[in-house]
């Protein structure tokens, strides 16, 4: 009698298929139907449309063009910056999947494009590691889901590196970052973020995030690992605002 073995893949491919005719996938961003694979989140269209940012960025706050001396993060405490896309077009629609529904498949997405566009010598530096962003404990909690760490899980196969979930986050007292100017954001104290006790910190940290805006939050995540004692730090996101 013969048995036929089906791989755990195999399983997969064949309920998603039969997911698929029953609710036939919808782009995440135009929400539209039609041609794209049940695992897929984004249609053609939209694929194209996405916002690259191209190797001509600032290495210090990731805006398009180097800026020299009016760089808004030659202040802040991490070294450099780097991200793939604009935060337009697509793009906040990708985010909002991750954040609010947690959902792997933008997360699998996106680490395979900051794996596939990252520059030689990105992940490297001897003892280096992905630092998740901690998110508010309250959105976190609400959402169910921490999604920076959930992007630095589907990274760290692609780039080779182990993650070290050793920050945390109090809840902020000083309100949402959202809407907030810029000096307010950078203000110390704002974001209480601090190494979790007895956590290893590795020398060189490559934060990890979805969005990179102010640099607020990185600058203080940035400000506790130097002053547990990492040498280095970086910051690696999804996408970047314009300011």
């Amino acid at each position: 009698m013969w048995i036929r073995h089906t791989s755990a893949g195999n399983v997969r491919g064949m309920l998603g298929s039969l997911l698929g005719l029953l609710a036939p996938p919808a782009c995440l961003a135009c929400r539209r139907g039609g041609d794209i694979a049940p695992r897929d989140v984004l249609c053609r269209d939209c694929r194209l449309a996405l916002p690259w940012l191209g190797p001509d960025l600032c290495r210090r706050c990731a805006l398009p063009a180097p800026c020299g001396t009016r760089c808004p993060a030659r202040d802040l405490a991490f070294a450099g910056a780097w991200a793939v896309v604009a935060y337009a077009g697509p793009v906040p629609a990708l985010v909002a999947g991750l954040k609010e529904r947690g959902a792997l498949a933008v997360a699998r997405l996106m680490a395979a494009q900051l794996a596939a566009l990252a520059a030689p010598g990105q992940w490297a530096g001897e003892g280096a590691a992905l630092v998740p962003v901690p998110a508010d404990p309250l959105r976190r909690r609400r959402r169910g889901v921490d999604h920076a760490a959930r992007l630095a899980g589907e990274l760290a196969p692609r780039c080779g590196l182990a993650v070290a979930p050793v920050l945390g986050r109090a809840v902020s007292r000083a309100g949402r970052q959202a809407g907030a100017g810029r000096a307010a954001r950078l203000a110390d104290g704002r974001l209480p973020v601090a190494v979790r006790s007895g956590a290893a910190v590795p020398p060189v940290a490559i934060l990890v995030d979805d969005v990179h805006t102010t640099g607020a939050t990185l600058h203080a995540c940035a400000q506790a690992l130097r002053a547990a004692g990492a040498r280095d730090v970086r910051t690696v996101a999804y996408a970047r605002t314009s300011t």
